[in-house]
């Protein structure tokens, strides 16, 4: 999970502007415990809807078993991308009220279950009825934090998700370091990807497949995020999107669903074909924007890149953006950009596209998002400066479509069909206008081109690398005895002596 990437905030160090009517500041990083946010304002580009190709949208206006109602789940995420988006779930008998981080870029649900200066309150399992112990250590490591445990089992049900109480899988964390930050308002994590990412081992099931097991409900799930724009001074806590348990909820979007394929079952792992920044096509080999691996993931702030790739992007924008000479901080995410009030840089910065491989893999889509979305408003300066920061990061491990793009679009997540899609949010426009935009379907030139060469999952690294440590202890060990034998081989022959005597010989 990256939320990792997130709440920052930042001092400002700041210079003079002179001569100019409008300047940017450098701008130190340092924690933030306040709100963060991705801004919404003007869109100066048409936007542009086409209808989508194949595949029937997957909304359930009504469950006949009344098992869902989807009307019921809408706004029932609240936060932002900064401090991650999260619902309030109840856990045990009789229920504990806590607020659960979403996350698709991992699979365990875990709860704090011991004091931390971070957290208002935890889950208390010597309060549950229900919860029972599996005795089993549990230990997870985030792109940044990690957090120690036990399993267990017990009883839990969603205020506003599909009726009715279900037995799941909890991790109790006991210790944590760099999870829990400041400013946030969850004490818990809900990992919805797949088994392979579970912990400690595969054989513990998730918490999407047991609702999915236990209460009948479709294998999809679906995220809308709405946090782009709000005011990262404001104390306010409204809600921020909706997560759909069981479809889609029409009313949530507009235009028609867009596809790609799931490539493999662990993370939501996609497969990009291109980048553009503008109209500009980066000209990269695809395989470079799937290194690694690329995937969805709502736990991530930003939108990540592998290192090439984020070059590519950082050169491209300077180039095309009408600022001249800007700090360097800015794309490496420690310096914020500063505007006086009331002016807005993102007519300074073009669109940034990413072109996804289609169901019918002949073809592909465009999804756009507009720099409303990548440059984004974190605080403002005694009232007269508004700050930005960049909100696309060089990665090294793997292409990450997180909230920076997310918070764009309507991401469904259908497992059934293994493949993620993509609609126009109704949350992320701005006076009318979309900030995000679907294109397509666009032809693919080279069909077989291999964009994908395949993830090496966690656990099999790990076999991997025992393999490969066997191997060269093996190695090691024939070369000790290969120069160990001769020694010995001589010293009974008794070269060794003669070597001495002659020695000696010369000494004197």
């Amino acid at each position: 999970m990256a939320y990792r990437t997130f709440v920052l905030l930042w001092a400002c160090v700041f210079s003079v502007c002179l001569g100019r009517s409008t300047c940017y500041f450098a701008v130190p990083l340092k924690i933030y415990t306040g709100k963060f946010n991705s801004s919404v304002d003007l869109d100066l580009s048409p936007l542009k809807r086409i209808q989508a190709f194949g595949g029937n949208v997957l909304s359930l206006a009504s469950d006949p078993a009344g098992i869902v109602n989807f009307l019921d789940m809408v706004n029932n995420l609240q936060g932002d991308s900064g401090r991650g988006y999260y619902m309030e779930m109840s856990l045990g008998t009789p229920g504990q009220k806590l607020n659960i981080l979403v996350d698709t870029g991992s699979s365990t649900f875990a709860v704090g279950a011991a004091p931390h200066p971070f957290i208002t309150h935890y889950f208390d399992p010597a309060l549950s009825t229900t919860y029972k112990s599996t005795g089993q250590a549990v230990s997870v490591r985030y792109t940044q934090g990690n957090w120690e445990g036990e399993l267990g089992t017990d009883h839990v049900s969603i205020p506003r998700g599909p009726n009715g109480t279900i037995t799941i899988n909890i991790a109790t964390i006991l210790t944590s370091n760099g999870f829990f930050l400041p400013g946030v308002n969850w004490q818990g994590i809900l990992g919805l990807a797949y088994p392979m990412l579970a912990r400690p081992d595969s054989s513990v099931e998730p918490f999407f497949n047991s609702l999915v097991r236990q209460t009948g409900i479709p294998d999809i799930f679906s995220i809308q995020m709405c946090g782009a724009g709000l005011s990262a001074s404001s104390m306010a806590d409204p809600a921020g999107g909706s997560l759909i348990m069981g479809g889609a909820e029409p009313t949530l979007y507009q235009g028609s669903i867009w596809y790609t394929p799931i490539k493999e079952e662990w993370y939501y792992q996609v497969e990009v074909l291109k980048l553009e920044v503008g109209n500009q096509n980066l000209n990269l080999d695809c395989r470079e924007y799937n290194m690694d691996k690329a995937i969805v993931d709502s736990g991530t702030t930003l939108l990540r890149l592998p290192v090439n790739v984020f070059n590519a992007v950082v050169e491209a924008i300077t180039q095309t953006s009408l600022i001249q000479d800007f700090s360097s901080g800015f794309w490496a995410g420690t310096k914020l950009a500063c505007w006086m009030k009331g002016e807005t840089p993102w007519r300074f910065f073009p669109k940034l596209s990413i072109y996804l491989r289609a169901t019918n893999t002949s073809q592909s889509f465009r999804i756009t998002i507009l720099p409303q979305l990548y440059i984004q408003r974190i605080t403002d300066v005694d009232g007269t400066l508004d700050c930005f920061r960049f909100g696309v990061s060089s990665s090294a491990n793997g292409l990450v479509i997180g909230a920076t793009v997310m918070e764009g679009f309507y991401v469904v997540f259908d497992r059934v069909q293994r493949r993620v899609g993509f609609a126009l949010s109704r949350c992320a426009v701005s006076n009318g206008v979309s900030l995000s935009e679907i294109a397509g379907p666009f032809s693919v030139v080279d069909v077989s081109a291999n964009c994908f060469s395949g993830p090496l999952k966690e656990p099999l690294l790990w076999v991997i690398s025992y393999a490969l440590m066997g191997v060269c202890a093996m190695v090691l060990l024939t070369l000790l005895l290969l120069l160990v034998l001769p020694c010995r081989h001589r010293r009974h022959s008794g070269e060794i002596t003669d070597e001495s005597s002659l020695v000696r010989h010369r000494i004197k």
